[in-house]
């Protein structure tokens, strides 16, 4: 498995929302920005789907739900953070709040709790009532 590329392109992805989330509706490249985000997002789902549906089956199962597992993209928050790059000059991302895939299970109780796929590395974040508390899954 090719991470760097699973993160390059999980990368566009999310810089792709970060600059629509800046846009207003009414933005002349809006539509044109929106449909090259939809062309990605097919694209990753294609790539990474039987990949990422495994590790997802195996975290949804030690939480203990039986929320239904979604496509990757579903995992991509609509808010990202960007953080200092590394020695590599590679950016990280930090999401909070309401952002990501609902769960439930009974062992949080009445407690919002959501999964959420961030880059570099690729992994996936538990989110409970906004903040984030553990990596669920890391690429490496």
């Amino acid at each position: 498995m090719n991470w760097d590329k699973l993160d390059q392109e999980l990368t566009e992805i999310v810089e792709k929302r970060i600059q629509l989330a800046g846009m207003d509706y009414n933005d002349e490249n809006y539509d044109e920005i929106e449909e090259e985000l939809h062309d990605l997002e097919d694209d990753f789902n294609e790539d990474y789907e039987d990949i990422l549906e495994k590790e997802l089956e195996k975290i949804y199962s030690l939480l203990k739900s039986d929320t239904d597992i979604l496509l990757p993209t579903a995992y991509v928050a609509n808010k990202y953070k960007p953080l200092l790059p590394d020695a590599r000059g590679i950016v990280s991302y930090e999401v909070k709040g309401q952002e990501g895939v609902p769960i439930e299970s009974d062992q949080f109780d009445r407690q919002d709790v959501r999964i959420v796929l961030i880059p570099n590395p690729a992994r996936f974040v538990m989110l409970i009532n906004g903040q984030p508390l553990k990596d669920l899954w890391r690429s490496r």
